[in-house]
């Protein structure tokens, strides 16, 4: 009987650990946040630190007025509104890309 309930509990352990999946890293360069379609993720983050991550998702910068820069990506055709406050970026608006 022993031996049973010592098979029941590893079989129970062996089907717990099927649904651990590891989950994979970005790729390098990439940031852990945001995407090549959407900034939205950024808002809050450090400008200064920011500003690589959204270049290597593919954005490039295309114009300021102020405090505040449009972001385009010319391969998803998305663009973004990033505006700065106190050296963050206070507010993120994923825009048509017509208004980049």
């Amino acid at each position: 009987m022993a031996h049973m309930i010592k098979m029941a509990i590893g079989a129970a352990a062996i089907v717990g650990l099927v649904g651990c999946v590891a989950t994979s890293s970005p790729t390098p360069g990439q940031p852990s946040v945001g995407s090549s379609s959407d900034l939205t993720a950024f808002e809050g983050a450090r400008a200064g630190q920011a500003e690589m991550g959204i270049q290597n998702l593919g954005y490039e910068l295309i114009r300021t007025e102020g405090l505040t820069a449009f972001w385009f990506n010319r391969s998803t055709g998305a663009c973004a509104r990033v505006t700065t406050s106190d050296g963050r970026y206070s507010d993120i608006t994923m825009l048509p890309a017509g208004d980049c």
